[in-house]
């Protein structure tokens, strides 16, 4: 079943290159799934047994189902739809000497670079355009190779495997045509999103990763693609969740925004989202607010962000004992300084989890003398207090258009998201 599993995920993840297509693939499985979708811009009506899911700026998704009978609290995993990558800006075509024309690009969220050189790249996201009178949002997806970053050539740069400091705005525009293609950049989106090029008002377009995920490895136990982190841990919660009985508690999945940049907009973990969408169930089954904060009280989350893996050929980087393995289990994570939420009593709900689901569990620390990285557990916790043990499945080359992580720890992830969700 995890073979099945990784095959499946690879094809999510070829659906989605960037989190307004990741959001429109969730959307339509729930559908499929015979699930009710609400807008937030209207009155709700919820219903015990009801299965339900919402967006918010078409890049975050919060679904949920109520069970028939009452119950006080919520189950809610959470991650993130967004990848780090670069976003084309306005205006964005630059002719060099008659003779090329490249994109004009800014780096979003933290990213390895080198890797992005000599891909195979193309161009997705949403426009916002004109349409019957009304301003519309059309998501686009260029299909084909279109873009690629070359590199130096090793003559004109011979210090290049000496260590180099990329400049975004010099090294990394994407070259996208010859001389005569000036002009066609706007027209070939236009005609990949059904709209005429002068009905274009903005968008939002962000270069994605053309190579395709694998599964490789002298026991095919390895599986790498584009954008695992944090797709990976989104699928896999979605599976645990329509899997699911989900009869003992109001069950939430819950996939946010911008964590790579922050999660300081209104569809990352620090805004609203998730508490405007927890409240309203509440209200909307007939309780007040003070029964809210009890119903938050007996609450539970697992914020699900993938975690670095210990590195063949770097094991010095990794703390001495807490190094999770790819295949090795799912991980949790600890911080002292609350980059991380987990705590005693989170990490203790967490392995009673994983001890039933029969899932191996691994822990991540930080090197002491290492600066890491931080997730959106600690964030949404600011919005909606409750308690939170933060988790990932252990990857390599985290950040890069490239990733690798373990064939088995997707379907370990799915069974304890099947678990919890009961």
């Amino acid at each position: 079943m995890y073979r099945k599993t990784a095959e499946d995920l690879l094809e999510f993840i070829k659906k989605s290159p960037t989190a307004y297509q990741a959001v429109e693939t969730m959307s339509d499985r729930f559908i499929k799934e015979g699930f009710t979708r609400l807008y937030e811009e209207e009155r709700w009506k919820l219903i015990p047994g009801g299965r339900y899911f919402v967006t918010r700026n078409s890049s975050a998704i919060i679904a949920f189902s109520i069970p028939e009978k009452k119950t006080e609290g919520f189950h809610i995993i959470a991650s993130h739809s967004d990848s780090p990558t670069f976003k084309i800006k306005e205006n964005p075509e630059m002719t060099v000497e008659n003779a090329y024309v490249k994109l004009n690009v800014e780096k979003y969220g933290g990213m390895m670079m080198a890797p992005w050189f000599d891909r195979p790249l193309s161009v997705a996201g949403r426009m916002i355009v004109r349409e019957d009178g009304q301003i519309k949002e059309k998501l686009v997806c260029v299909d084909r190779d279109l873009v690629m970053i070359p590199n130096l050539a090793i003559h004109m740069n011979r210090e290049v495997n000496d260590g180099y400091k990329y400049n975004v705005q010099k090294d990394l525009l994407p070259l996208y045509g010859g001389g005569d293609a000036k002009g066609t950049f706007m027209q070939i989106i236009a005609q990949e999103a059904g709209v005429k090029e002068e009905d274009i008002l903005s968008h939002d377009l962000f270069l994605y990763n053309r190579m395709p995920g694998s599964i490789w490895g002298a026991k095919e136990e390895f599986i790498s693609a584009p954008r695992l982190d944090d797709l990976q841990c989104a699928f896999a919660s979605m599976e645990g969740f329509l899997s699911a009985d989900r009869q003992e508690a109001v069950c939430i999945h819950c996939v946010l925004d911008n964590e790579e940049v922050g999660s300081g907009t209104r569809q990352g973990a620090a805004s609203t989202f998730l508490r405007d969408t927890l409240l309203r169930i509440h209200l909307g089954l007939g309780g007040d607010y003070e029964g809210f904060l009890v119903a938050l009280a007996n609450s539970f989350m697992i914020s699900a962000d993938n975690a670095q893996a210990l590195h063949p050929n770097y094991t010095e980087k990794a703390d001495p004992v807490n190094h999770p393995v790819l295949n090795g289990g799912i991980t949790v994570k600890y911080n002292a300084n609350q980059k991380y939420c987990t705590d005693g009593i989170s990490a203790a709900v967490f392995k009673e989890l994983c001890r039933e689901a029969q899932v191996p569990l691994q822990t991540y620390v930080n090197r002491s003398d290492v600066a890491g990285g931080s997730t959106l557990g600690n964030i949404s916790n600011t919005q909606v207090a409750l308690n939170t043990v933060d988790i990932g499945l252990p990857q390599l080359a985290m950040h890069s258009p490239y990733e690798t992580a373990g064939v088995m720890d997707t379907w370990d992830f799915c069974r304890v998201a099947k678990l919890f969700y009961r």
